[in-house]
Order: structure tokens, then sequence, then C-alpha cells
């Protein structure tokens, strides 16, 4: 193992999980109740009650409103997290966060602000 390197290699709490593979363009909103992964490249914004994971070869241009979101890829729009944000050493983020947690591992690149709220202030505007 590769010190600094961050292994990909994650649980999703639902035990559902919507994949968009690698190679794939989406350009549109997206709406999911359940966990998504993005390993292609969305040019839209994304709501997600789930755990949102983007992957090293995954991009999103647009805004992401989710439960937890892990961060191994490229992300230029704002972040809006009711619980856990994680940026990952392979990471790039431009945009602004709002969260409960957010952890930033070393090499992560982070271009924006950060604000820490309480879970009740952001589960208001994950509701649909």
């Amino acid at each position: 193992m590769i010190m600094g390197k961050s292994k990909e290699t994650e649980t999703y709490p639902s035990g559902t999980l919507n994949i968009l593979a690698s190679g794939t363009k989406l350009k549109g909103d997206i709406t999911a109740q359940e966990d998504f992964r993005v390993d292609g490249t969305i040019d839209g914004n994304i709501q997600c009650h789930g755990k949102i994971i983007v992957g090293q070869s995954g991009h999103v241009s647009g805004n992401i409103d989710c439960s937890q979101i892990d961060l191994f890829g490229k992300v230029t729009g704002n972040i809006t997290s009711s619980e856990t944000v994680i940026l990952k050493s392979t990471s790039l983020l431009i945009g602004d966060i709002k969260t409960h947690i957010i952890e930033i591992e070393p090499g992560a690149r982070f271009e924006g602000t950060c604000s820490m709220n309480d879970n009740n202030s952001l589960n208001e505007s994950l509701e649909v």
C-alpha cells in the first residue's frame, strides 16, 4: 500500500447503489433516493438522500445536495451535506461546502469556503 493514496473501497449504508460508469457523460439534473456512485461525467446538479461517491475518474459540474459524500475525483460546484463530507487525497473541489462534519486528507485540493452547521438546519435543505 502506498502511503498518502486513498483506497477506493467504500461501503454503502442502504445496500443499493446507482452507478454512472467511467466514460459515460450525462447532461441534466439527477434526483436519487439511494446511494449514487459517479465514475463518469455529470453536467448538472445532484440531489441524493443517500451517500454519493465521486470516484477518481468522476467529474461533476454542478451543485450536490446529499447526506454524505466521499470525493475522490473532481467537483466544480457547491456541496451541501447533512452529515459528512470527505475530501480524499486525490480530490479537487472548486466550490463551497455546507456540512456537519468535514474530513480532508493530505493532498486534497479545495478552493472555496466551508461552513459547519448542526444537522437540523441542513436537513431542511434536503427535503423534497
